[in-house]
């Protein structure tokens, strides 16, 4: 019970991996309702997908560091 910040640090990366990944799966099968949008919702799904798999990695190096 006295090691809470490796298990907050598991509860984080592990939400952000599963945000990040599902942000990527999304951009691929998500379809804008406008033909407009396409490669705008693209962008913006696979940069919150990058983004919250850098996270995930990042959370892994303090786990293994700290």
């Amino acid at each position: 019970m006295g090691n809470w910040t490796d298990a907050i640090l598991f509860g984080f990366g592990l939400v952000a991996f599963v945000l990040g990944v599902t942000s990527i799966i999304m951009g691929f099968i998500a379809q804008p309702v406008q033909q407009e949008d396409v490669m705008k919702s693209r962008v913006e799904y696979g940069f919150f997908g990058v983004s919250g798999v850098v996270l995930f990695l990042l959370f892994v190096y303090a786990l293994t560091v700290g």
